[in-house]
């Protein structure tokens, strides 16, 4: 099942929001609001890029970052 693009990219900009407002009331480096939302983005730029190939054939000129700590994972 494809998803529409659109309501793909409202759920990014939702993530990118909830991101938002989540720094801004950080309680400290390792705050598990902020980490959540970090996740939320990554997860929800997946599925619109995802969505926007299957509609369209086109990406974005962009790219989920990984710690170095994923990368290793993934050599093992």
């Amino acid at each position: 099942m494809s998803t529409d693009p659109r309501v793909a990219l409202e759920a990014l900009q939702a993530a990118l929001t909830e991101h938002l407002v989540a720094a801004q009331n950080s309680r400290g480096e390792d705050d598990p609001t902020v980490e959540a939302a970090f996740f939320s983005i990554a997860d929800a730029f997946e599925a619109y890029e995802d969505a926007l190939y299957d509609a369209t054939g086109e990406v974005t000129p962009l790219d989920v970052f990984e710690d170095d700590e994923d990368e290793d994972l993934d050599d093992d």
